[in-house]
């Protein structure tokens, strides 16, 4: 399955042969430089380009293009090689931009000589910039990876090969430059885009819902400010951030790596605004000094609500963003602790077995027993500030899990049998949990905000679990619908009454034992739609909805809308996609995928990609557009900030538990009486 990688993150390369595929929608220029394991390009022999196309191992193309096909083979990399990186540059001296934010967001994909995608990056952010480091690929103790770098230079093609030690960076960049307007006449043109094109590469934006894991990014570009996987990018915590310290001397100090800056260039568009709609734009006040001061030598007594925030569910929101920040710390300051103590082993053991005096007796037996007695002391070091920190962490969840709302609650917390249809929208929706492999037993809610701004995709393909099973197909079609009706339910029970309406499409007819809690209360907008004509009525509507509330919106009269039109946001579940789907009911699907969001018409999908690979790449952008969710525990969420692969698992109701059927008939007597 396709890794879809957010910048920093990065996927293991099982083959040796790969094609590297960029899609850019302008003639762009690409290449790539070969860098030792310090990063250094040594020469002009070094790099490809449309001037000098191939190196041993590497093959590029030989004019500016729209679209690129680069060949790698690792198997023939010299051994000085450990790391590729490819670069993409707008042709100068020439028509057309002059900058990447004047074009759709770059796209690029590794793959297999079959076509099959191993892991693909859309390059988002970049404005001010003309040529960028796309990806790399890098040797790590004799297996290769791929990292999603994305790190722009707005001086251009000479100052990227500068950045990478090449000291003939402004002679090649001329050089290049001259090859490349010599045949740009050949240049590929940009393929016509169709009203249904490729909108997602546009508006793609990095988000903890691909299927990635990752280390945070080598390069040279200030640490971006952290992005929160709900959609928000600083917590306003008061409390100290864990697993600051403790990391050995001479090691990378992850916290202190990943600080907060500010970026160099504005994104594509302007910044994305995810600042509550009835949030005042006044600093919020401090939080509420309930706490009990702690000890001298004890740690502060966790409290909920220990952040800032207008109000106790603001406050809750930022706490549980500051418990991912805190969790995702400490895992990187411990992670970088061992690293150091293993490299610092290494080269220990390196130094006793290079003199051959000392390879054998009780010299060389006593250097190769000190190195690692000093391993395990540091590693010892460092799990032990990770065991405290995790300690903090539990106490804090423990205190803060009971107290959340019930947007923000799992199914089995009290506060559910005290339910009552809320009067406003909250500021965001619990889709279930995440953890990391240091801290199973630390799980941190994964909250996205409200309204949702992308779909969601509830995959029901065969998977794995953690523990290297694989779950039975029919079962996890079961429990993929069994998500979906959960997340359904959440989104109806907190949103007041009129202001959500759930259409389902369920072709075959697979789904109904899982939409009996949905059906039999009567919250449904409508019966789900079965067959192709129940498929082809729902998306008309549906469709023909986005269309009316665009047109009012453009037109700034949202006042004309027909009498009787329902304001009310709108959930469209899709169950065995593509049975049922013909070539126009999937060019709707896309549109709906694309622009519903932003007039309140959202996606919720249950399906398998492979059962729909005949439709080939025409689906990309639509598995690309949504936030993928697993219906068993799976570690494919990364952050882009230091690249942990978090475990996700859904928050399913407890077996056997009536809370769910309760909630959904308070729903539907409210809906009852709004009408």
């Amino acid at each position: 399955m396709t890794a879809e990688l957010v910048r920093g993150q990065n996927h293991p390369l099982s083959q040796a042969r790969l094609e590297i595929r960029v899609s850019a929608g302008k003639p762009i220029v690409a290449g790539a430089t070969l860098s030792d394991e310090q990063g250094k390009v040594h020469g002009v022999e070094w790099v490809a380009h449309p001037g000098a196309p191939t190196l041993p191992g590497l093959e590029v193309s030989r004019q500016a293009a729209a679209d690129h096909r680069l060949a790698v083979d690792l198997g023939a990399m010299p051994e000085a090689v450990h790391r590729i990186s490819v670069l993409l540059a707008l042709p100068t001296g020439v028509a057309g931009p002059a900058r990447f934010g004047g074009l759709a967001a770059p796209f690029v994909a590794v793959t297999g000589l079959d076509g099959t995608e191993v892991a693909s990056y859309t390059i988002t952010g970049l404005e001010a910039e003309s040529a960028v480091v796309a990806l790399e690929l890098y040797r790590r103790q004799d297996a290769w990876k791929v990292r999603a770098v994305g790190q722009g230079y707005a001086d251009g093609l000479a100052d990227l090969l500068a950045d990478q030690g090449l000291p003939e960076a402004h002679t090649l960049a001329g050089s290049i430059n001259e090859a490349v307007a010599q045949g740009l006449a050949r240049s590929v043109p940009a393929p016509t885009r169709t009203a249904d094109g490729d909108r997602s590469r546009q508006t793609a934006a990095p988000a903890l819902g691909s299927d990635q894991a990752g280390t945070a990014p080598q390069s040279p570009v200030p640490p971006q400010p952290p992005i929160s996987p709900y959609g928000g990018q600083t917590s306003g915590r008061s409390t100290t951030p864990h697993g600051a310290q403790g990391t050995p001397q001479g090691s990378t100090d992850p916290a202190a790596a990943t600080q907060p800056s500010a970026p160099t260039t504005p994104t594509a568009g302007g910044p994305v605004d995810y600042s509550h709609p009835r949030r005042q734009t006044t600093a919020p006040p401090p939080p509420p000094p309930t706490a009990p001061p702690a000890q001298p030598g004890q740690p502060q007594q966790p409290v909920a609500g220990d952040a800032t925030g207008w109000s106790m569910d603001e406050r809750l929101y930022n706490q549980v963003w500051g418990m991912f920040e805190d969790l995702a710390r400490s895992t990187a300051a411990y992670r970088s602790a061992v690293d150091f103590a293993d490299s610092r082993m290494e080269k220990e053991l390196d130094q006793a077995l290079s003199d051959p005096r000392s390879r054998i007796g009780g010299q060389g037996d006593a250097a190769r027993e000190a190195a690692r007695a000093k391993h395990a002391q540091l590693v010892e070091q460092a799990q032990a500030v990770l065991d405290r920190d995790l300690a903090q962490l539990a106490a804090e969840a423990d205190v803060v899990e009971p107290a959340l709302p019930a947007a923000y609650a799992r199914w089995d917390n009290p506060v559910w049998h005290n339910y009552r249809v809320p009067m406003e929208i909250p500021m965001a929706l619990r889709l279930g949990d995440l953890h990391l492999p240091e801290a199973p037993a630390v799980s941190i809610p994964m909250l996205v905000r409200l309204p949702l701004e992308r779909g969601l995709w509830i995959d029901s393909g065969r998977a794995g679990t953690i523990d290297g099973s694989f779950t039975d197909s029919h079962e996890v079609k079961r429990l993929a619908m069994d998500t979906a009706v959960a997340i359904a339910a959440r989104l109806l029970a907190v949103y007041p009454a009129g202001e959500f309406a759930v259409h389902v499409i369920d072709p075959a007819g697979s789904g109904g034992q899982a939409l009996v809690p949905l059906v039999q209360p009567g919250v449904l907008a409508g019966p789900p739609a079965v067959g192709a004509a129940g498929v082809t009525d729902v998306l008309a509507r549906l469709t023909q909805r986005v269309d009316l509330v665009q047109m009012a919106v453009r037109g700034g009269a949202s006042d004309a809308l027909p009498p009787g039109f329902d304001t009310a946001e709108q959930l469209l579940i899709v169950n065995d996609f593509p049975h049922g789907f013909d070539d126009r009911a999937v060019t709707q699907l896309r549109y709906l995928a694309d622009e519903g969001p932003a007039v309140g018409v959202h996606l919720l999908m249950v399906a398998d990609r492979e059962e729909a690979s005949a439709y080939g790449p025409l689906l990309d952008p639509l598995w690309r557009s949504l936030l993928r969710l697993t219906p068993v525990p799976d570690d494919h969420l990364a952050d882009p900030w230091v690249g942990h692969a978090w475990t996700y698992e859904p928050s399913l109701v407890p077996s056997g538990s009536q809370v769910l059927q309760r909630v959904l008939q308070l729903v539907a007597v409210a809906r009852t009486k709004h009408t």
